[in-house]
């Protein structure tokens, strides 16, 4: 991202973009050691939260930066595969969570 110029814009969504890609890791790292089941799906639905924040402001830096595509549309498909991924983990949860209250 170092090479987006820099103005108003760009620092501001820069800033958003590293305050959320960074909750990510943390609230996975925190679901990591979640309690119990519903403690993980809780801290895993932040997870979700932060990475489609993510990927949102990095589309909206696109809208103001076309020119420097090449460097941020990789980087919101990688952003939406891992937002997939937890996805994906949220609902193998639920569903071993229905699965245990029959």
């Amino acid at each position: 991202m170092q090479e987006l110029p820099y103005n108003a814009i760009n620092r501001a969504y820069c800033n958003q973009i590293t305050r959320s890609s960074a909750s990510v890791g943390a609230n996975y790292r925190a679901a990591r050691r979640a309690k119990s089941d519903a403690d993980f799906l809780n801290k895993l639905k932040s997870v979700e939260e932060e990475a489609d924040e993510t990927i949102y402001f990095l589309e909206l830096l696109l809208e103001f930066n076309q020119e420097y595509q090449q460097i941020i549309f990789p980087l919101i498909n990688e952003g939406t595969e891992i937002l997939k991924i937890i996805v994906a983990s949220i609902n193998t949860v639920r569903e071993k969570m229905t699965h245990q209250k029959k």
